[in-house]
């Protein structure tokens, strides 16, 4: 339900306004009709899924970059099979489209492709920082991760943030997607007492179809969220109306006007291939939208 009280409504404001969008590679070709919606300069982040190529990826960034919005690549460890790949990369995304953030993560291939066997790998060898970056996003995981035990994901995050401070190098996190705020909010609580100077994006599913959602939840391992769904009532009808992100906004910007984690400084919102749909929501909650 929401909360109607201004100190909540203020608070999901503030939390909207400090919103980014994922847009998928090939939707490229919308970014017009999505620059149109999205405030100047919002970040926009662009995964590599494993199946597409990287120059793909690239693409996207240099057509975020002309549509006066912000690009952040995704650089995935395991994709890159050697260190001159990455370097090349990096010389396209930050010196010629201008990127100057990027969200790292370890990735889902059984094996790596080259030298780097996840993200810690990948931070501690410094090409991030040397290339010209400024921040770098960490993921994290309020539900856990399907394959990696809890505290070895809280010993890597420790590491990486760890890493970053020694390069000088900017770093925040951004959560997987998660339909429980109880968890979320244990998330961010337990991020503030280990890095209270950490930012964290709280990761929502943008508005988008049951079927995608229930596929996206899936795949990334979304399993307390996915059964939560499951349990609503009657089949996918019933999810239907559970796939706008409004609620949870609400929820959330409760928790925060009630006093909870003060790092959270605005949310991320996985579009599913509908980036031009999330985009005119996300309009919805700025001010004036």
């Amino acid at each position: 339900m929401s909360d109607p009280s201004p100190n909540a409504a203020a608070s999901a404001a503030e939390l909207a306004a400090g919103a980014s969008v994922e847009i998928a590679p090939h939707e490229h070709a919308d970014l017009t009709a999505v620059a149109e919606v999205l405030p100047a300069d919002c970040c926009v982040y662009v995964p590599a899924p494993g199946h597409r190529p990287l120059s793909e990826t690239l693409e996207a960034v240099g057509a975020i970059r002309r549509a006066g919005l912000d690009p952040v690549p995704h650089i995935v460890a395991r994709r890159f099979g050697s260190r001159a790949a990455l370097r090349d990369f990096l010389a396209v995304a930050v010196g010629e489209h201008g990127a100057h953030r990027a969200m790292l993560i370890g990735g889902d291939a059984a094996q790596p492709a080259g030298p780097y066997a996840d993200a810690v790998r990948l931070l501690e060898e410094g090409a991030l920082a040397r290339c010209g970056l400024r921040e770098v996003g960490l993921a994290g995981y309020p539900e856990g991760h399907p394959r990696i035990p809890a505290a070895a994901l809280a010993a890597a995050l420790a590491r990486k943030l760890a890493i970053a401070r020694e390069q000088s190098l900017g770093a925040y996190v951004v959560t997987q997607f998660c339909f429980s705020t109880a968890r979320i909010a244990t998330f961010c609580a337990g991020l503030e007492r280990e890095a209270p100077a950490t930012a964290i994006y709280v990761g929502m599913a943008g508005p988008t179809d049951p079927l995608a959602l229930m596929r996206y939840a899936q795949r990334c391992g979304v399993g307390a969220s996915l059964r939560a769904l499951r349990q609503l009532g009657r089949g996918m009808a019933s999810l239907a109306t559970h796939t706008d992100p409004g609620e949870q906004l609400s929820a959330l910007a409760h928790h925060v006007a009630l006093g909870g984690p003060r790092n959270v400084a605005g949310i991320h919102l996985y579009s599913f291939g509908g980036a031009l749909r999330t985009a005119r929501w996300l309009r919805q909650q700025l001010p004036h939208g």
